[in-house]
């Protein structure tokens, strides 16, 4: 979101712009300055950048950027979930098909999942069960307490989903919001490369919601060129996406 209208070609030029220069900034940082042996930080945390100034009251101005875990085999970590009473994280490393969890009593990390599906984003629902957005299987699964496996949605319309990426649930209803751009669905290194020579692996790029009293899946939304990373609003009356449509759609 952008504090200029995102819809007009200067909006959009800069929000790209203040984009590029926190990026720019973050590029210059040292690989230890997030490390044990880091100088203090002085507060506010510099490295902290709002693009758009209605979100500088979320910021917590007496609190650092820390590093939870760093290991040279991880290739892409992706998809944080905390959860709330069991006081932990996880996450997914895409390419390398595993899950892993980190514990906040003693920072102890571990691997929860090998093979993990090429998990992308991870969410918890209200009963505490763990929900992964799959590109292998294309699939939204969710893992109950026993650790099976229950797949909520895999195809929408008679056709295969492409490969959900993000998803979130509703407090109130338990529906499973999520986006489905078909990237892991566009090369082999996060998922299965769909043998159909399109950006569009199976469907219209869309965002969608898994009716948790009924299990039926609805589309919600197919005008976003590449619905990424999904949350709601603070009221959870509105649902954000990120749209990373010019990576295929300039």
């Amino acid at each position: 979101m952008s504090s200029a209208d995102p819809t007009s070609a200067a909006g959009r030029r800069s929000f790209l712009a203040a984009a590029a220069a926190a990026m720019a900034a973050a590029g210059t940082l040292k690989a230890d300055e997030y490390g044990p042996d880091a100088a203090p930080v002085r507060y506010p945390d510099y490295r902290l950048v709002e693009l758009d100034k209605r979100f500088g009251k979320l910021k917590l101005g007496n609190t650092p950027i820390q590093r939870l875990y760093h290991s040279k085999n991880m290739l892409w970590a992706e998809g944080p979930a905390w959860n709330g009473s069991g006081r932990y994280l996880v996450w997914s490393d895409i390419p390398n098909n595993i899950q892993h969890r980190w514990l906040e009593e003693d920072g102890h990390v571990s691997v929860i999942r090998n093979p993990a599906n090429n998990s992308n984003g991870n969410t918890f629902d209200t009963h505490g069960r763990q929900i992964s957005f799959e590109h292998l299987t294309r699939s939204v699964a969710r893992y109950e307490h026993d650790g099976t496996r229950t797949v909520l949605a895999h195809e929408y319309d008679g056709k295969s989903l492409n490969a959900p990426n993000d998803g979130i649930v509703h407090p109130d209803s338990g529906d499973v919001w999520f986006s489905d751009p078909g990237y892991g669905a566009l090369m082999d290194y996060e998922g299965t490369l769909a043998e159909t020579g399109s950006v569009q692996p199976y469907q219209k790029e869309s965002i969608y919601r898994w009716e948790a009293s009924t299990g039926k899946l609805y589309r919600v939304a197919d005008d976003i060129n590449k619905p990424n990373g999904v949350c709601f609003s603070p009221d959870y009356k509105k649902l954000y996406a990120a749209d990373t449509g010019a990576s295929h759609y300039p």
